[in-house]
């Protein structure tokens, strides 16, 4: 009993800290990507910390809370795209556990994570180009977003990468002890 008790104060506190860095992201503008990637990152945690009920339900309450409290709706429609590949990218590495070895795992994953990336991207630069850029794109600067979108999903995923496998993993033995 006192275990559940401890991961869902966990969950709140992560919860709070989502929030946080949502409405953080209207207040400090300069650094609105980094925010709202930070507040993503915390589904991730709490999946892998939880799995991935617990965790889709923590990204599920991030997005509401976030539409009921940040005044910026754009910054919560982010922070949901975010959140949804970090948990898409999380249940297929989950899923992924159970294809015979002789797959190449790391290269499908690759695929797979690219490919969801571009079902969150690809309509919002296609059909919202005036809500992202404040005007029509022509075609060479859309190919340029693009592109620039495929090095940023690079980034990021390196970025979720490491926070996961370097900082968390030096953190979690204070939170969860």
């Amino acid at each position: 009993m006192h275990v559940k008790a401890k991961i869902i104060a966990f969950g709140g506190l992560l919860l709070a800290l989502t929030v946080l860095f949502m409405m953080l992201g209207g207040i400090i503008e300069t650094n609105t990507l980094f925010l709202l990637a930070a507040a993503s990152y915390f589904a991730g945690i709490m999946i892998r910390e939880t799995g991935l009920r617990m965790g889709a339900a923590f990204y599920l309450a991030g997005v509401l809370l976030g539409f009921f409290l940040v005044p910026n709706k754009f910054y919560v429609l982010s922070y949901a795209a975010m959140g949804f590949y970090i948990v898409a990218v999380e249940f297929i590495w989950r899923k992924m556990g159970n294809l015979p070895a002789r797959y190449r795992k790391k290269q499908v994953f690759w695929v797979m994570k690219y490919l969801i990336f571009n079902l969150i991207y690809l309509p919002a630069l296609l059909f919202f180009q005036e809500l992202l850029f404040s005007r029509k794109l022509s075609a060479p600067l859309l190919i340029g977003a693009f592109l620039a979108g495929q090095i940023g999903l690079l980034i990021y995923d390196k970025a979720y990468e490491y926070v996961q496998g370097h900082i968390w993993t030096r953190m979690r033995g204070r939170f969860l002890n």
